[in-house]
């Protein structure tokens, strides 16, 4: 006898879903285990396993549809076996497939009703699909431009990834350095390389997917091409088909994101053990040894990552220092860490060349006392920045303003050309992250639909995934000092926090800057066990101007890392309980 397919519930808040996409055809014999189709609920897509062997019979609802949970979707039973009708009578099941007559093209977006606003959306990474879905909800017709990847940059090969090798890395640093102490004793801990890139593919695609459900939910057309612009409003839109159209709307945002930048140094092209951070992330096979070209935020996660798995890491870099957006007490921590971990750094060490070795690539620098020395690894990591994604959108032909490639904008994210607005990554003089693009979408969007609204940078945390995490917003003590603003700070060690020093023993620290009159909150910055998260308090009293009077009497819940929040605003009044003031 057939057997329903049920719409999935996968959640208490979930009531209905929308097939992604079907992994079989009518006809085609199913096994239980095998992923049968994929559902869009209202965040993320989520595959769905057969639950029994048989044949697929029947499908009742076509990819891009919705229907209620628990609703009847297919039928799975033996094959030529009928199957209920609308009605409830048997009614054949449907034959098997013939060879597939040739996909029919996609149907162009719906043409916007009177009156309604059309935007395009170049680029659909963490800024543009934000804008996209922002614009659609109040109301315009979007229609989102993306060359590559649905999530960008960040969702395939940037933050996420990044953040599953990280995460994978910190377990085996727990285990290795704290096991024992906390009384989890374990024979040895192996590294499955290939399956940490398998877990790290598996959650970019799901929410990749999950991206592409939200868009579709929210009515944005997808054009899957590559833009540039002809005029000041106008793009011409070579598509994946290789056919090409000529789009126009009444507001274009531009949301290309940036590139890993490639410095000019000889031989680092011709070299194959070279890559760049997107190399790092589809390594099939763990390096022994990396030199990490730059101390910035990529390279240091990614070197962390690499050296919980057992690399050997050496950091070149030119500068005397390290992490520069950070405040210099975190930086300390952090460096001194890493150092803990086995990581050598060379700092004021510029690199001249990179030549060929037999383990793999020779990097060869210049050290500050003017000496030639050099390091020899199995791979080279690139990460000295990256640059605006502007190259190909020919930005002379609508007449937007940049800088070497880098839109300029105003806080409405506003170009030079009336009706164009860009975001994220490609704009000039903000901070390349995906929330600072995300934020700016949003900003973008409600100004085009009528709604007043700024971006405002001083709220924007800057967060850095090394161990330990750090994070920062507001003024660093050493902004401070050069502003000649005078401030009065406060300092919490973690080692004196509960829940820190069972994380991971308390190494870390809480600092805030105030202003000396009215300890007005400036800054706020964290290293240590979940600092990340914790940020987002720091810029909250940023955005309302608190005090550290309001900090303080703010109760914190215990035990928490976030009670060191507290615990370091009373010490900037030098009455913390927990510390000697």
């Amino acid at each position: 006898m057939a057997t329903e397919v049920l719409m999935p519930k996968l959640g208490l808040t979930m009531t209905e879903g929308t097939i992604e996409e079907w992994k079989f055809k009518e006809g085609d014999t199913v096994k239980k285990g095998d992923i049968l189709f994929s559902v869009a609920t209202d965040k993320l897509t989520n595959d769905v396993e057969c639950e029994e062997d048989g044949t697929l019979l029947k499908i009742l609802l076509p990819e891009g549809e919705t229907a209620p949970c628990k609703s009847v979707i297919a039928w799975i039973g033996a094959a030529g076996e009928a199957v209920p009708d609308a009605a409830g009578a048997a009614a054949p099941a449907a034959p098997a497939p013939v060879a597939a007559a040739p996909a029919a093209p996609a149907p162009a977006a719906a043409p916007a009703a009177a009156g309604q606003k059309t935007v395009i959306v170049v680029g659909g990474g963490p800024g543009g699909y934000v804008a996209a879905i922002r614009a659609a909800q109040l109301g315009a017709k979007v229609t989102l431009v993306e060359r590559e990847h649905i999530g960008g940059t960040c969702l395939n090969i940037g933050c996420i990834p990044t953040k599953c090798l990280l995460h994978s890395a910190e377990l085996v640093s727990e285990i290795k350095e704290q096991g024992a102490d906390i009384g989890v004793k374990v024979s040895g801990v192996e590294v499955d390389f290939p399956q940490v890139i398998a877990h790290k593919n598996a959650i970019s695609k799901q929410l990749t997917q999950g991206v592409a459900g939200l868009l579709k939910q929210n009515k944005v057309a997808r054009v899957d091409g590559e833009a540039s612009f002809t005029g000041p409003k106008t793009l011409s839109v070579k598509k994946s088909d290789g056919s090409v159209e000529e789009m126009t709307a009444d507001a274009i945002i531009v949301a290309t994101g940036s590139v890993n930048a490639q410095p000019p140094i000889p031989g680092l092209k011709e070299n194959p053990n070279c890559i760049d951070s997107t190399g790092a992330l589809s390594l099939e096979k763990l390096p022994k040894s990396m030199v990490v070209i730059g101390g910035g935020v990529i390279g240091l996660e990614l070197a962390c990552a690499y050296a919980a798995f057992g690399t050997k890491i050496t950091v070149v870099e030119a500068l005397d220092h390290m992490l520069p957006m950070l405040d210099g007490d975190l930086t300390k921590i952090g460096v001194a860490h890493m150092k803990k971990m086995g990581m050598e750094f060379n700092l004021e060490c510029p690199v001249q060349a990179v030549e060929a070795s037999p383990v793999g690539a020779k990097v060869v620098c210049k050290n500050k006392a003017g000496e030639t020395v050099s390091f020899e690894a199995e791979k080279v990591l690139v990460a000295i920045g990256r640059k605006a994604n502007t190259a190909s959108l020919n930005l002379e032909a609508a007449g937007l303003a940049n800088d070497r490639g880098r839109i300029i904008v105003n806080d409405k994210m506003e170009t030079s050309v009336p009706g164009v607005y860009a975001i994220g990554d490609c704009v000039f003089g903000k901070a390349q992250l995906a929330h600072t693009a995300s934020a700016m979408g949003e900003v973008a969007a409600e100004n085009i639909m009528g709604i007043p609204a700024v971006y405002d940078e001083k709220t924007n945390p800057t967060c850095v995934y090394m161990e330990p995490e750090a994070a920062s917003v507001g003024l660093t003590e050493e902004q401070c000092k050069a502003k000649g603003i005078d401030y009065k700070v406060g300092k919490f060690p973690l080692v004196a926090n509960g829940k820190s020093l069972i994380i991971n023993g308390g190494e870390g620290l809480v600092k805030i800057i105030a202003d000396a009159k009215y300890e007005e909150v400036l800054g706020m910055h964290i290293i240590g066990p979940r600092a990340t998260d914790l940020i987002a308090e720091g810029a909250l009293a940023l955005r309302l101007e608190a005090t550290v009077d309001e900090l303080i009497s703010t109760i914190h819940s215990h035990p928490t890392v976030s009670e060191s929040v507290r615990e370091c605003a009373l010490n900037v009044q030098k009455r913390a309980i927990h510390i000697k003031n």
